[in-house]
């Protein structure tokens, strides 16, 4: 495994502090069907100091379907995640998590979805937004479709994560927050991440279609790199003219002089 040459085998001294021996570690790597606990798998990790990829792969090997986590799901990325989503501007982009935790986003992206980015960093989860903010906050078109598949998705995630208990708090904080989500946890339908066209409305109401496209990153495989990509020449323009608003008075601003929420396209020149 790893900086071990692709063994689990270990020292004597270390075979002593797990309690297993040689043949055991042999035994696991063949495949064969020894049934050890949890507990364990994570006395070898602590002791053989394996890193998350090669702790991956233990839990793999003996047939566990999670691993404990060792950050928050909401650990920010690398400064160059960052640096390639300001490059994709004008087009929205945004790094989130499994679990729809928004780790960065670039300016387009809070063009989009202003009412997502006024949140605390620590509070930024694309299913939390959707299911407890306000309407005149909700940037989808399509809310059902797009948030039932986005919960579909969640749950496919979820399985992988039986031992998560942040996964599992943030699931039983969102049922008791939004019966909605509660009723669509419960109809245990899974799905995977596609591309797909998506619309959304803009703070005038004015409706864009764009086609969301994600790409994982290496780092993290449970973390996506999403893109919007302008479905037509409207949706682009009217992204552009989200953008340059958005840079003139914050998203904040861009909220409250929006159509949406009464204030009107005049107020985003005063």
């Amino acid at each position: 495994m790893g900086r071990r040459g692709g063994a689990l085998v270990a020292g004597r001294g270390e075979e002593d502090a797990a309690g297993i021996g040689v043949a055991w570690y042999t035994w696991l790597e063949q495949g064969r069907r020894i049934n050890p606990s949890v507990q364990v798998l994570d006395a070898i990790a602590r002791t053989l100091k394996l890193d998350r990829t090669e702790r991956d792969h233990l839990y793999r090997l003996a047939g566990v379907p999670s691993v404990p986590l060792d950050a928050p799901a909401t650990a920010p990325g690398p400064p160059e995640h960052q640096a390639i989503l300001d490059a994709l501007t004008p087009l929205p982009a945004t790094l989130v998590t499994a679990r729809y935790d928004v780790l960065a986003y670039n300016e387009a992206y809070a063009a989009l979805d202003p009412g997502l980015t006024l949140l605390p960093s620590g509070d930024r989860n694309v299913l939390w937004h959707l299911f407890t903010s306000q309407e005149r906050l909700q940037p989808l078109v399509e809310w059902e479709r797009e948030v039932s598949f986005m919960v579909a998705q969640l749950r496919a995630e979820s399985g992988y994560r039986l031992r998560d208990a942040e996964w599992a708090g943030f699931v039983r904080r969102l049922s008791e927050a939004s019966p909605r989500f509660a009723e669509m946890w419960d109809r245990h339908e899974v799905a995977s991440p596609v591309a797909r066209v998506k619309s959304f409305w803009t703070v005038d109401g004015d409706r864009l279609g764009l086609r969301a496209t994600g790409f994982a990153a290496t780092a993290d495989p449970g973390t996506r790199m999403w893109v919007y990509t302008p479905e037509d020449p409207d949706t682009e323009r009217l992204l552009g003219e989200l953008v340059g608003r958005l840079r003139e008075s914050g998203p904040a601003a861009l909220l409250e002089r929006g159509s949406r929420s009464g204030g009107g396209r005049q107020g985003a020149s005063d």
